[in-house]
């Protein structure tokens, strides 16, 4: 791992940064690689040789948007957003300021590696708060007598330390108690060399009743031997909103973990997405950690794998207060010879009464071959609570596709047609057109319907 540490060497950054970056490497090198014999790791295997590994080359910064991506110029071209960055593998190549009125307010919005530096203090109170390097332990506090759950197999914290040791940048947003960002800040990541790694890091914090929406997009074109790691941290204080959309649309070759872990304090309410579409294998984690009274948390994602993807969704939505609200509902599309899994676990601690929570995941499969797992789970210790969990997994129907197909339609548009009628309730949350219209366009482009 030699390589890496020179990594640590040239990532700088001050003194508490650059211990807690060799301790998480310290923990990945004494850490295996999870296997299928890990009960949260049960349907997906990485094979990664780390000692091939290379970071991503840096990049320069650009002067005008015509220079970025061709895709990444049409994101820009339909975003509402009012401010964005765009990283290229480690680096901000490109950028616009936040209005003036919000930096008067205290807002923050930049890279992580420029907070590091001008806003130390803020970033050291937050950074690793809420994803460690270590997997966090999410045991259940159950009643005395009784045996709670066991904590997870340490082995799951392999690619958090990796991405805790070695991050080179990612977003930072800081909102103050009690001011309300209406135009959602935008990140736009782009990976352009193959046989290479990245690992970013997002962290968003809104202070009591402060409102944010941030939309964090990853796009490649096909890169062979690819690896992007990553972790968000999404702080949700007392009465704050926060509403966090995460659309992976790696190219093919390329392999993405990420762990998002929300910490949501009282009366707090959290609305996050996930997309994945892209990338020949995903695992992206989810955890929701609602730990104060009147808290609320709705996870909503969607995905469609087709060809040979394999796409992995871990959830978590864990009750530690009373008076709390959960609401997941995933989504997912598989075709060809793709795979999908879902394992989902709602965890109700001993004391949370009062606890109201959801939990459905739906698969539609267009292809006899393509396979898909699901595992919905409840872990209850509080006697007084609504709870719920379920999952189905069925084709495409049939009658529909030949009314449309009677009507002219060709497949392709039926089962577009299809699909998005599927997927239309959780888009159908999100108060976002140009997110929406993007995703829409990659389910055309899935199912061959442009």
């Amino acid at each position: 791992m030699t390589k890496f540490t020179e990594a640590l060497q040239q990532a700088g950054g001050p003194e508490w940064l650059r211990n807690k970056r060799q301790e998480s490497l310290a923990l990945f090198t004494s850490l295996e690689v999870p296997t299928e014999q890990v009960e949260a790791w049960k349907y997906t295997r990485v094979d990664v040789d780390f000692d091939s590994l290379q970071p991503h080359p840096k990049r320069d910064a650009v002067q005008d948007a015509s220079q970025l991506p061709q895709s990444v110029q049409k994101r820009l071209n339909s975003t509402d957003a009012g401010a964005f960055l765009v990283f290229d593998g480690p680096d901000v190549v490109y950028r616009t300021e936040l209005p003036a009125e919000l930096t008067a307010k205290g807002v923050i919005f930049t890279d992580l590696k420029t907070a590091v530096e001008q806003h130390a203090d803020l970033v050291q109170q937050y950074l690793y708060s809420v994803v460690p390097a270590e997997v966090p332990d999410d045991t259940t506090i159950a009643a005395p007598g009784t045996t709670p759950s066991k904590s997870p197999d340490p082995s799951e914290g392999k690619f958090s330390a990796l991405a805790a040791a070695l991050w080179t940048n990612g977003a930072f947003v800081y909102v103050p108690r009690g001011v309300e960002v209406e135009l959602p800040l935008a990140s736009f990541r782009v990976m352009s060399a193959a046989d290479s790694y990245t690992a970013t890091r997002t962290l968003v914090v809104a202070e009591d009743n402060a409102g944010v929406t941030l939309i964090d997009e990853q796009d490649s074109e096909p890169l062979q031997n690819a690896y992007a790691i990553g972790a968000v941290e999404l702080v949700v204080k007392s009465g704050a909103r926060l509403r966090y959309v995460s659309i992976q649309n790696w190219g093919k070759g390329v392999t993405h973990i990420q762990r998002q872990r929300a910490d949501v304090a009282r009366d707090g309410k959290l609305n996050s997405l996930v997309v994945t579409m892209g990338g020949t294998l995903s695992r992206t984690e989810m955890q929701s950690y609602v730990r104060g009274s009147g808290a609320e948390s709705e996870m909503l994602a969607l995905y469609f794998a087709d060809e040979d993807q394999h796409f992995d969704h871990y959830t978590l939505q864990h009750h530690a207060a009373p008076n709390a609200y959960s609401d997941l509902l995933y989504k997912g599309v598989g075709a060809d010879q793709s795979v999908g899994v879902f394992s989902g676990m709602i965890k109700v601690d001993l004391g949370a009464q009062k606890t109201d929570a959801y939990q459905k995941h739906r698969t539609m499969m267009l292809s006899s071959e393509a396979r898909n797992f699901s595992v919905p789970q409840l872990e209850i210790n509080a006697n007084d609570v609504r709870c719920s969990h379920g999952s189905t997994t069925g084709p495409v129907g049939e009658q529909e596709l030949f009314y449309l197909r009677s009507r002219g339609i060709s497949k392709e548009t039926a089962e577009k047609m299809l699909v998005t009628a599927f997927l239309e309730d959780v888009l159908g949350r999100v108060p976002l057109k140009s997110v929406t219209d993007y995703i829409e366009g990659i389910i055309a482009e899935k199912v061959g319907a442009v």
